[in-house]
């Protein structure tokens, strides 16, 4: 089931993008491109992206902005980024953050 506005009162009809496919911890998940990890994710009902370092408690979006840092993930096995900014592409594999991979780097 997916959570996607298919047509926003400003932005229009959105199922008229390209839709493409990412991979989010290893499994599938259909997104539009022009997407940014975090609202392709939010559509397909997942908010949780990371676990807090210290705590291990389930992250994600907060702020939409790129401020906050709470909704970080990591791309293709390596390179941290913020999944409110970050726009997706066909074939992008993502993974939650755990709190050893945060201090690992």
């Amino acid at each position: 089931m997916t959570m996607r506005i298919d047509n926003h009162p400003v932005l229009g009809k959105q199922t008229e993008r390209n839709q493409i496919t990412i991979y989010f911890n290893g499994k599938p998940y259909e997104a539009y491109e022009g997407d940014t990890i975090a609202s392709a994710m939010m559509a397909q009902g997942i908010y949780a992206l990371r676990q807090h370092e210290v705590s291990g408690k389930e992250r994600g979006i907060y702020c939409n902005i790129g401020h906050c840092y709470e909704c970080r993930v990591k791309l293709e096995e390596r390179k941290v980024v913020r999944a409110c900014i970050t726009p997706i592409y066909n074939g992008m594999k993502i993974d939650s953050l755990t709190g050893f991979d945060e201090r690992s780097g």
